[in-house]
């Protein structure tokens, strides 16, 4: 049975879960414009945190936890240092890089976090001529490697 977990006048949407199940980050127009909120999980009216300050959209969490990514109002980049324990708190915010060449969400991210949490896989806007080209995914590429350049 679905439960409402936020309930307020304002526009609400992308959420994601933190990798630790605790922690709901979203989007809101609470504040005016649009910025990055988090709540407990599922008991999310016991508290909400203010994340980003300039805009904020298409949050994503790091696989550790300990990071929040997202687009501020200027579409850069911007990974926020976070403690998650006891209670959720920001840290320090450093923007990584422009989005501007990057495709946009239209309410979710269009980019994601490797498993690692030291990379991104997004997708580049193109002009017409690379707008038809193919996405390759290399699986297992020391082998494919070793298979099409031997010793």
């Amino acid at each position: 049975m679905p439960v409402e977990l936020v309930a307020t006048d304002f526009s609400a949407h992308s959420p994601a879960l933190s990798p630790n199940g605790r922690w709901l980050a979203y989007v809101s127009n609470e504040s005016v414009r649009q910025e990055i909120y988090v709540r407990p999980f599922p008991d999310a009216g016991s508290a909400l945190v203010q994340v980003s300050t300039d805009g904020g959209r298409d949050p994503v969490w790091a696989h550790s936890g300990r990071e929040l990514f997202y687009r501020n109002g200027n579409n850069e980049l911007v990974a926020v240092q976070v403690t998650v324990e006891p209670t959720f708190l920001p840290g320090q915010q450093d923007v990584l890089f422009s989005m501007n060449d990057y495709l946009p969400g239209e309410g979710h991210p269009m980019y994601d976090v490797s498993p690692d949490d030291q990379s991104f896989v997004m997708l580049r806007i193109g002009d017409d001529e690379t707008a038809a080209s193919e996405l390759i995914l290399v699986q297992n590429f020391f082998e494919e490697l070793k298979r099409l350049v031997p010793n």
